[in-house]
C-alpha cells in the first residue's frame, strides 16, 4: 500500500485544526468580545430577522434631466449652424423644435444625430416643421441599466458605511432594488439615507436680480430660483461651475465649536473651484445640494487648495450624515420604497433550531448506516463527516460567508453527500478482495481506481453549484456557495482524511481480513 509521507500528513492534520479553529466561534455562547477575524457564521435575514426594502428607481427624473441636457446640446448645435428655430422644449420623451425653412431642416437633423450615441431625429408628419430629437430604444435600455447598476454600488456604499452586517442588495426586474439588512428592526434612519439623491453642485448667485424681482417675472433665463435649506430663497446661475463628481471625500470637523462638513475635490474640481473663487471674488457661491442652497457664503478670496467646509445649523448626527452622503456619491435617480417587510428574530431563532434539528436527523441517520453497512471503516465514514462539517463552519465562517435557510438545506445535502466517496472506495474494496487480491493491494486499488469517479461526480455537481451562482440571487447564491464549500471539503475529507485513517488501522493491526 502507498504510504503518505510525514510531510503530507502534517499538511492533512494542520488544515483539519485550522478548519476547526475557525468553526469553534460558532459554538461558543458569548460572542461579544471575540476578534474581528475570529467570528461565526454571518446569518442573514431569514435566521436572525431584520428588514427588507424594495427600492424603485424614478427613471422619469432619470430621462427628464437627460432630456434637459440634450435641449441644451440641441440649442447650442442650432447656434453654431447658424440655423433659425423656434419653440424649443423638452420633456421625457425627447426635445422638440420648430424649424421653418426646409432645407436648413435636413442639416439640423444631420447635426442632431452627431450630438450623442444613440439619437435619432424625426420630422413631425404634420409638415409644420417641427422635428423631434430622441433617443432610440436600445440607448434608453442602456442608460436604464447604467442607473439601476449606478444606484445599487451607491446604496451598497451607504449602507456599508452604516456599519450593517452582510446586507444583501441586488437587483430586481429592470427599475427596482432590493435591500436586505439582516438584523436592523428599524430601517427608518436608512430609509432616511436611501431617499435623499445627495445630489451636490455649486452655483454662483444672481447678484443682479433679488427674489423679489424673480417672482414677478424678472428673471433670466440663465438664473433659476432655488430654496434654501433653513428657509428663504436664491436666485442662482442655473449652470453650476462645479459638480459634485468632482468630490473624492467629505469629512465632519469643527469650527468655532460648531459642526461643518469639509471636502476636498480632485485635480479637475480642485482646479474648477480655484478658477471660479478667483475669478468672482466679493460674489457669493452657493453650495445646492438635491436642489435645496446649504448655504451661499461670500467668496472672500481664491480658493485655490481644491477644498472647502459647508457650514450651517448642522448637528453632529446631520453633519455625518451629509459627509457620508457626499463620500458614497450621488444617486443617478430618486429611489422610492416600494415595500417594506420586517422578520422578527423569534421566526428567525425557530429557524436556526429547525435548522439544526433536521441537520442533526440527517447526521444521525447517515452515522447509523454507515456503521451497520461497512462496520469499522463506517466508524472511519463517520469522524470524516464530522470533520467535514467542522471544515465546511470554518471556512465559512473565514470567508464571512452569510448563511440562510436554502444555506441550511445545502449543508443537509453535503452531510448526505459526503459518504457518497466512501462508498465508492469501499465497495472498490470489497471487489478488489473477491478478484483475489491481497488486503493491502485492495485497500491501495479501492483509493486509487475510484479517485477518478469521485472527481467525475462531485465535478458535475460543482458545475451545478457554479451555475446556481452565476445566475442566481440571494439564496439561491447562498444555497449555491454551501453546496460548493461542502463538496470541495467532502472531497477532502473522503480522499486523504478516510487513506489517513485506513493507512494507520493498517500498520497497527495488519488485518488479514477487510472488516466490510
Amino acid at each position: 500500500m502507498y504510504k503518505l509521507s510525514l510531510q503530507r500528513i502534517l499538511i492533512i492534520v494542520a488544515i483539519c485544526l485550522v478548519g476547526i479553529f475557525f468553526a469553534i466561534p460558532n459554538v461558543v455562547s458569548d460572542k461579544t468580545n471575540l476578534p474581528k477575524w475570529w467570528q461565526p457564521i454571518n446569518l442573514g435575514l431569514d435566521l436572525q430577522g431584520g428588514s427588507s426594502l424594495l427600492l424603485q428607481v424614478k427613471m422619469d427624473e432619470v430621462l427628464k434631466d437627460k432630456m434637459s441636457t440634450l435641449e441644451d446640446s440641441v440649442r447650442q448645435s442650432l447656434r453654431e449652424h447658424r440655423i433659425r428655430y423656434k419653440e424649443l422644449k423638452s420633456s421625457k420623451d425627447g426635445v422638440t423644435v420648430k424649424i421653418s425653412d426646409y432645407a436648413a431642416r435636413d442639416k439640423a437633423k444631420e447635426a442632431f444625430r452627431k450630438l450623442d450615441n444613440g439619437l435619432e431625429a424625426v420630422e413631425s408628419e404634420n409638415g409644420d416643421g417641427v422635428v423631434m430629437v430622441r433617443y432610440n430604444e436600445q440607448a434608453i435600455n442602456e442608460l436604464k441599466y447604467q442607473v439601476v447598476d449606478q444606484s445599487i454600488g451607491i446604496v451598497r456604499r451607504r449602507i456599508d458605511e452604516l456599519g450593517t452586517k452582510e446586507p444583501i442588495i441586488q437587483g430586481q426586474g429592470t427599475d427596482r432594488i432590493l435591500v436586505q439588512l439582516p438584523g436592523v428592526q428599524n430601517p427608518e434612519s436608512v430609509k432616511i439615507l436611501l431617499g435623499k439623491t445627495a445630489k451636490m453642485s455649486f452655483h454662483l448667485v444672481d447678484e443682479g436680480t433679488t427674489v423679489e424681482q424673480a417672482r414677478r417675472g424678472r428673471l433670466s433665463k440663465t438664473s433659476k430660483i432655488m430654496n434654501g435649506y433653513e428657509g428663504g430663497q436664491y436666485v442662482v446661475i442655473r449652470k453650476p461651475v462645479v459638480g459634485g463628481e468632482n468630490l473624492t471625500d467629505a469629512r465632519v470637523s469643527f469650527e468655532n465649536g460648531q459642526p461643518v462638513v469639509s471636502f476636498r475635490f480632485n485635480t479637475l474640481g480642485g482646479r474648477k473651484f480655484g478658477e471660479v473663487t478667483s475669478a468672482h471674488v466679493g460674489e457669493r457661491l452657493a453650495i445646492v445640494l438635491d436642489n435645496e442652497v446649504i448655504s451661499a457664503p461670500n467668496i472672500n478670496g481664491p480658493i485655490t487648495g481644491g477644498s472647502g467646509i459647508i457650514t450651517g445649523n448642522f448637528t453632529t448626527k446631520s453633519a455625518n450624515d451629509l459627509a457620508l452622503l457626499l463620500r458614497s456619491g450621488a444617486l443617478p435617480a430618486p429611489l422610492e420604497v416600494m415595500e417594506e417587510r420586517t422578520v422578527g428574530a423569534g421566526l428567525g431563532a425557530d429557524s436556526i433550531r429547525d435548522g439544526v434539528f433536521a441537520s442533526a436527523i440527517g447526521l444521525a441517520c447517515v452515522i447509523i448506516f454507515m456503521i451497520a453497512a461497512y462496520g469499522l471503516f463506517g466508524i472511519m465514514t463517520d469522524i470524516t463527516v464530522l470533520l467535514n462539517l467542522a471544515l465546511m463552519l470554518g471556512i465559512m465562517s473565514f470567508i464571512g460567508t452569510t448563511l440562510t435557510l436554502p444555506g441550511i438545506a445545502g449543508i443537509i445535502l453535503t452531510i448526505g453527500m459526503a459518504v457518497d466517496a466512501n462508498i465508492l472506495i469501499f465497495e472498490r474494496m470489497r471487489e478488489e478482495v473477491n478478484h483475489g487480491r491481497s488486503i493491502r493491494d485492495a485497500v491501495t486499488y479501492g483509493f486509487t481506481e475510484a479517485y477518478r469517479t469521485i472527481i467525475d461526480s462531485n465535478l458535475t455537481t460543482l458545475v451545478a453549484g457554479a451555475v446556481l451562482f452565476y445566475f442566481g440571487s440571494g439564496p439561491i447564491r447562498g444555497f449555491a456557495v454551501t453546496l460548493t464549500i461542502g463538496i470541495l471539503t467532502s472531497m477532502f475529507t473522503s480522499i486523504t482524511v478516510t487513506r489517513l485513517l485506513t493507512e494507520a488501522w493498517m500498520a497497527k493491526t495488519k488485518p488479514t481480513k477487510l472488516p466490510l
